[in-house]
């Protein structure tokens, strides 16, 4: 049996998709949670179409040599001809054609990174409420961990000034402006990374780590202007800045 290019690329995606989701984590770089089982099942079709194509690929050349051999002596030229003509058409396929398996081989290999700085740099936090309001007071103790969504609809909506006198923590990449402005960010996904819109905190009073290093940063809200004025920003002033692992799921979810 000779592999075709076809059946290989889709045995590399199935395995690639199988790695990410029925093997690892990696899969909440892209996806929700729960699609992980259509991925999976996805995973397992591409392998299987991957393999009956290239059986029946063999099945079709032995009934193909079968043919000839029970060919008519009196045929012989005439059979030499065609068969000449078929072995060419079976050998069409370039070899250039291989080359697709290469991305399929690299997203097995090497799976793509979740989405970081790069992105978040160019896309504006966008929060869930869209007018001001007063928000239920945060749990008792301090610090309260918060989500970035959350801390940004309160800095940003709360009239009621909820985080006022509240020591607060967050987690989140480090993103950098030109200007030396440094953030930490979490991407909001609504259902996979497609769809992703940043959501980031400025932080002051700390000296930025490096970009893309993720952090837990302790400190207390900072008020920026009135809550639904373009001047109402989320700002934490910081009083620790400590570098933690990247979480298996990098992203907030809607």
């Amino acid at each position: 049996m000779r592999p075709r290019p076809q059946g290989v690329l889709l045995i590399l995606c199935g395995a690639a998709l199988l790695r990410i989701a029925l093997f690892s984590e990696l899969y909440l770089r892209y996806v929700k949670e729960g699609l992980r089982p259509y991925l999976v099942i996805s995973g397992v079709a591409l392998i299987a179409l991957g393999l009956v194509g290239m059986i029946g690929r063999d099945e079709g050349e032995d009934e193909h040599a079968v043919h000839d051999e029970g060919a008519a002596p009196t045929d012989a030229g005439h059979g030499r001809e065609a068969h000449a003509g078929h072995d060419h058409d079976h050998t069409r396929n370039p070899r250039i054609a291989w080359l697709l398996t290469a991305p399929a081989l690299a997203l097995l290999l090497f799976p793509p990174p979740a989405l970081g700085s790069y992105s978040a740099g160019r896309e504006e936090a966008r929060v869930a409420a869209q007018g001001t309001g007063t928000f239920p007071e945060l749990p008792a103790g301090d610090p309260v961990d918060l989500t970035l969504g959350a801390f940004a609809s309160r800095a940003e909506w709360d009239t009621g000034a909820s985080m006022k006198n509240r020591t607060v923590r967050l987690t989140g990449f480090v993103t950098r402006d030109d200007d030396g402005t440094w953030y930490i960010a979490r991407l909001l996904v609504t259902c996979c990374a497609a769809d992703a819109q940043a959501l980031k905190v400025q932080i002051r009073d700390a000296d930025a780590p490096a970009a893309d290093a993720w952090v837990t940063v302790t400190g207390t809200w900072h008020p920026t202007g009135k809550p639904g004025s373009d001047a109402a920003r989320p700002v934490l002033d910081a009083a620790s800045v400590k570098r933690v692992p990247a979480p298996s799921d990098p992203y907030e979810k809607r």
